[in-house]
């Protein structure tokens, strides 16, 4: 069995009980997803599973063979940074930066879910082929993420500067 982790095959924990976020940190040294809660309530655990956002203390490691995983370290690298990571350097979307990793792994998969037009409960147009992704509507996609400094209007501006209506 293998796993595809930010463009690598890894193979998969010999124990089925080995969460993918212990997978990722303590065996495979990739300290950029981090361990909130580890109840699945705090977000700072959020990875892209092909692309959708999966709260990886809640996932076992051994569903994932043959998926590929991206983790923040996957999304860009120092001085190539991805364009929603130099953002968040940009409008201050972090202060202590702890949850800004799980941040940013979801605003990637929130974007491509309104590429898509699910919609959410305050989307206006439950049959949109496409969500504007307005202030209203990136707070409410982002709620599961949470911050405990408080930097939610860098984070919203971080996310509306490279997914929001003006970059339509």
């Amino acid at each position: 069995m293998a796993i595809l982790i930010n463009a690598q095959a890894v193979s998969a924990p010999d124990d089925p009980r080995v969460s993918l976020l212990d997978l990722l940190r303590e065996q495979l040294h990739l300290t950029g997803t981090k361990k909130g809660c580890n109840q699945g309530a705090c977000g700072a655990c959020t990875v892209l599973v092909d692309g959708e956002r999966v709260l990886s203390c809640l996932a076992l490691a051994v569903q994932y063979d043959g998926r590929q995983v991206t983790t923040v370290e996957g999304l860009g690298a120092p001085g190539d940074l991805h364009p929603l990571q130099a953002a968040f350097v940009e409008h201050d979307g972090f202060q202590c930066g702890y949850c800004t990793p799980g941040q940013i792994c979801s605003a990637i998969g929130m974007a491509a879910e309104a590429r898509r037009g699910v919609p959410s409960h305050v989307s206006p147009d439950l049959e949109a082929d496409a969500v504007d992704l307005t202030a209203e509507e990136v707070r409410e996609r982002m709620s599961g993420n949470l911050c405990r400094c408080g930097a939610y209007n860098g984070i919203v501006a971080s996310i509306q500067e490279i997914f929001g209506e003006a970059a339509q």
